[in-house]
């Protein structure tokens, strides 16, 4: 599934309360219309996620979470052969949406929320990403401190991925998620940016999430709608020090940028 060459996630967030597109594709013709359409400006993936991970967000049912987001998938799945993601750290979500035709499951508690995930995930085959958080979206951004935070997220992750193997899911099939904005500041953020080629040590795919988050807004003073310039950025030196997929909203300008960033490296 995944090759020397970036992959692009396109997000499609099927809430009415995420941090840029909230409710924007709330219906699932307009998110269904939107997963084909990301899937036709370039996308490799579509990560498709029923409840917001935004600070300060509140959780929602499973049965909420599954009427939100089983529809979108099988919608975009009888049209799209495209890799679909499902953003849940629910077992019971993660079941239906890969019975519904999802190959991968991206979880933001690196399987930890749910016992049963583990076991669901290596069920049916699926990919995983173990992204680290520190605290819950409702608390991480009161006060993230670390001492270290590259060797501390990199000693999380390490461990969660030796977690995973032990309950069966092939290493093959583990991403890593250092976790921009997830319990981190500004500063966290740019050190993880800046030195993301320390995770190659764990010798996974890297997944980074930059995509119009709040440190870019903090370092323009812009809001959501205007950090464009500001995630290509982010994006181009993540690649530039060993990203392998990009979860984005804006698909059709990541990859322009991609494939410029890839021409110069390796020309």
């Amino acid at each position: 599934m995944f090759s020397k060459s970036i992959q692009i996630m396109g997000i499609l967030n099927v809430t009415p309360d995420s941090f840029y597109d909230g409710g924007k594709y709330y219906k699932k013709e307009l998110a269904v219309r939107q997963g084909l359409r990301l899937a036709n400006e370039g996308a490799d993936i579509i990560d498709i996620g029923g409840e917001s991970s935004r600070p300060g967000a509140k959780p929602i049912s499973i049965k909420e979470e599954i009427r939100r987001v089983i529809p979108v998938i099988e919608g975009i799945r009888k049209k799209s052969e495209t890799t679909i993601s499902i953003d849940t750290y629910k077992s019971k979500v993660a079941e239906e949406a890969m019975r519904s035709g999802a190959n991968i499951v991206n979880d933001i508690s690196a399987l930890r929320a749910d016992k049963k995930m583990a076991e669901t995930v290596q069920k049916y085959n699926a990919s995983i990403v173990l992204m680290h958080m520190q605290g819950t979206p409702q608390n991480m951004q009161k006060n993230p401190s670390y001492k270290d935070v590259i060797a501390e997220i990199c000693n999380f992750l390490r461990g969660r991925i030796n977690f995973a193997e032990e309950q069966g899911i092939k290493a093959k099939k583990i991403i890593i998620d250092p976790g921009i904005g997830f319990g981190k500041t500004v500063e966290h953020n740019l050190l993880i940016i800046k030195h993301l080629k320390k995770f190659k040590l764990l010798k996974k795919p890297i997944l980074i999430g930059v995509s119009c988050k709040s440190f870019i807004g903090k370092i323009l003073n812009l809001p959501e709608e205007e950090r464009l310039e500001g995630t290509l950025a982010a994006i181009c030196i993540s690649v530039m020090n060993g990203a392998n997929i990009l979860r984005v909203h804006n698909v059709k300008e990541t990859k322009r940028a991609v494939e410029v960033v890839e021409a110069i490296l390796y020309h």
